[in-house]
């Protein structure tokens, strides 16, 4: 299997986005714009069985590593989210859908 890149070499910007949108299981969760408790404990079932495949094969050092990256990502992730939220919110206040009768 192809290494895939974790971030781009010029930007410096993490591209595992990319990767998720190929994940079949996101597209369909995405499908509707609702993500619900089913939808959402599947993908914490695979997120643990990923961790259980990898942290066996870990010493304590590499597993210190993939720990902060996780953090770090979970991280980035929750505030890229907020900063998007934002982003809409400030927009929608600032350009507001014209009103319907």
């Amino acid at each position: 299997m192809k290494r895939v890149d974790w971030f781009d070499e010029q930007t410096h910007v993490p591209v595992i986005d990319e990767q998720v949108q190929k994940l079949s299981t996101f597209v369909d969760a995405m499908a509707d714009g609702v993500i619900d408790r089913v939808e959402l404990e599947k993908q914490q079932s695979s997120v643990i069985e990923a961790m259980k495949a990898v942290e066996a094969d870990l010493n304590d050092e590499q597993h210190a590593k993939i720990t902060r990256l996780l953090v770090e990502l979970s991280a980035y992730n929750i505030m890229r989210l907020l900063h998007e939220l934002q982003l809409t919110r400030r927009e929608q206040a600032f350009n507001p859908a014209p009103a319907t009768r």
